[in-house]
């Protein structure tokens, strides 16, 4: 964001546009996933393997079953609680409090998003790396005499 000023931030995020909601919903990957698609976050998706990392679900495994882009939450299969009438009803937990353990790749655009981020991250990593020193050629100085003023 552009701004620091809380209230600014916060009404840009609840009146932010589908396509920048969809990238606010970035989850980290396991280190296996970072290693194999060379890059450290997606946004999470129906169908995803997630790990819950915070709260009280914390070490909890489970499918990503609904997004809520409105309230900027997902549910997970296996976080639900009771409630007193002995209904059953899933937890609502941000999406950067877990981490993909699974990916759903049934989707042909997400594999080439993977694929143009893994390659935008190996350039980058290239971009990094410092060019070989090149000979500096000694430039050929002249000496000058100091003038005084006048005063």
């Amino acid at each position: 964001m552009k701004t620091t000023k809380p209230t600014k931030q916060r009404k840009r995020m609840y009146q932010a546009p589908v396509t920048e909601r969809y990238r606010r919903f970035s989850a980290s990957l396991s280190s296996k996933l970072k290693d194999s698609h060379g890059t450290n976050s997606v946004p999470v998706r129906k169908g995803d393997t997630v790990m819950i990392m915070r709260g009280d679900h914390k070490g909890s495994e489970g499918k990503v079953t609904q997004i809520n882009r409105k309230n900027y939450r997902i549910f997970v299969e296996g976080a639900d609680r009771e409630k007193v009438d002995g209904t059953k009803i899933s937890v609502p937990i941000h999406p950067s409090k877990v981490m993909i353990t699974r990916l759903n790749l049934d989707d042909k655009w997400r594999k080439k998003i993977l694929e143009r981020k893994g390659a935008a991250e190996k350039a980058e990593i290239a971009e990094e790396e410092p060019p070989k020193e090149e000979k500096k050629q000694k430039r050929k100085t002249s000496k000058r005499t100091k003038k005084s003023g006048g005063t």
